[in-house]
C-alpha cells in the first residue's frame, strides 16, 4: 500500500501526463500544423495560415474533449461494474446497455426498410443516430432496473444482463441480414467507434451525463468499498444492497449508454483501465481509484486517438482496434510483472 504523499505525487504526474496527451492529440492530424502554431492558437494567437485556426478550434479541440470524456467515463463505469459484481471480467457493457444502444442505431441505420416509422428520425440530421442509440440504451437500462428490483442475487443479475446483450445482438444480426450493403456499411462504420464530429452542444450534453455518473459514484463511495468485502459484510456496515446496486446500475447506464450513443461502442477501455489503475496504485480504496481511473482512461483514449490519426494522411484507423492493440499488451505486461491480479 502506498502512503498519502505517494498518491499525491502520482496524481501530479497523471495530471502532467494528461496535459501532454492533450497537446499531442491536438497537435496531430491529417494536416501538418507546426507545434508552436498549435500552442499559439490555443492561447488565442493568429496562425500563419488562417485555416489552421479553424482546424484546431473546430475539429481537434472538440475531439480531444470527447476523448477525455469517453475514456474517463468508460473507465469509471468499468470500475463500478467490477466492484458491484466482484468480477475482473465485468465491464461497462455487461448489463446489455451498450447492446441496447447498438440496437437503437441498427434500427435507424438498417431497419428503415422493415420499420418505416423510423424514417421520422431523419429530420433530426446528425443528432438522429445519437438519439436512436440513447433511446435503445435507455430502454434496456429501464428493463435492467425493473429486473434488479426482483432479483436478489447479484450474479444472477450479471447473467441476465449478458442475456439481454445476446438478445439485442441477435436482433442486430437479423437486421444486418435483411439490410442493403449501404445500410450495413453505415452500421459497421458506426460500430468502429469514433470521437470525431461531435459539436460543442453534443460535447456539453455528453459532459453532463459523465458528470452525473461521477456524482453518483462519489455518492456511493462507502458502498463501493464495502461491496469488495462481500454483500454480507456490506450489510453489517449498514449498506443498503438494493439501493446501492440500483445507484451503481443507473450510474453505469448513464455513462455507458450516453458514451455509446455519441461515440459508438468502444471496447477495452472500461474493462482494462480499472485493472491497470489497481496495479499501479496498489490500492482498493475507491476514493483513490475513482479519480485515478478517470485520469488513466482519459490519457489512454487520447493516446489511442492520436495513434489512430495517421500523420499527414486523411485516413483514420478504427479507434476500437487501436484501444485493444495499444492497451492489451500494457495490461498483460503489468500482470506478468506483478504476478497477481488485485481484486
Amino acid at each position: 500500500m502506498q502512503n498519502a504523499k505517494t498518491y499525491r505525487i502520482s496524481f501530479v504526474f497523471l495530471g502532467i501526463a494528461l496535459f501532454i496527451a492533450v497537446l499531442l492529440n491536438i497537435g496531430s492530424g491529417s494536416v501538418n500544423i507546426p507545434f508552436n502554431e498549435v500552442i499559439s492558437i490555443l492561447f488565442g494567437g493568429n496562425p500563419e495560415i488562417e485555416s489552421w485556426k479553424y482546424i484546431v478550434q473546430e475539429f481537434r479541440v472538440p475531439k480531444a474533449l470527447t476523448s477525455i470524456l469517453v475514456g474517463g467515463g468508460l473507465a469509471l463505469s468499468g470500475l463500478l461494474m467490477q466492484t458491484l459484481f466482484r468480477n475482473p471480467l465485468a465491464g461497462p457493457f455487461v448489463l446489455g446497455i451498450s447492446s441496447g444502444a447498438s440496437l437503437g442505431a441498427a434500427l435507424l441505420l438498417m431497419g428503415t426498410s422493415l420499420l418505416t416509422g423510423l424514417t421520422s428520425f431523419s429530420f433530426l440530421g446528425d443528432v438522429s443516430l445519437a438519439l436512436a442509440a440513447s433511446i435503445g440504451s435507455f430502454l434496456v437500462l429501464l428493463v435492467v432496473i425493473i429486473v434488479a428490483q426482483r432479483v436478489k442475487d447479484t450474479m444472477a443479475l450479471l447473467i441476465i444482463g449478458l442475456m439481454f446483450g445476446s438478445i439485442t445482438s441477435a436482433i442486430v444480426s437479423v437486421l444486418a441480414y435483411f439490410s442493403s450493403s449501404e445500410q450495413l456499411r453505415r452500421f459497421i462504420f458506426w460500430s468502429f467507434g469514433s470521437v470525431s464530429n461531435l459539436s460543442f452542444n453534443q460535447i456539453t450534453l455528453l459532459a453532463i451525463l459523465v458528470l452525473i455518473g461521477i456524482g453518483l459514484s462519489i455518492f456511493s463511495l462507502k458502498s463501493l468499498n464495502a461491496l469488495l468485502l462481500g454483500e454480507n459484510y456490506a450489510q453489517s456496515l449498514g449498506v443498503s444492497l438494493k439501493k446501492s446496486r440500483m445507484t451503481l446500475i443507473i450510474a453505469t447506464g448513464i455513462l455507458a449508454g450516453g458514451i455509446t450513443a455519441f461515440a459508438g461502442p468502444i471496447a477495452f477501455v472500461g474493462l482494462a483501465v480499472p485493472h491497470l489503475t489497481r496495479q499501479i496504485f496498489d490500492t482498493m480504496e475507491h476514493k483513490i481509484l475513482i479519480p485515478a481511473v478517470l485520469l488513466y482512461g482519459s490519457i489512454l483514449m487520447l493516446l489511442c486517438d492520436t495513434i489512430a490519426q495517421l500523420p499527414n494522411s486523411a485516413s483514420v484507423l478504427p479507434i476500437n482496434a487501436i484501444t485493444s492493440l495499444v492497451g492489451a499488451p500494457v495490461v498483460i505486461w503489468l500482470l506478468v510483472r506483478k504476478r497477481k491480479m488485485m481484486f
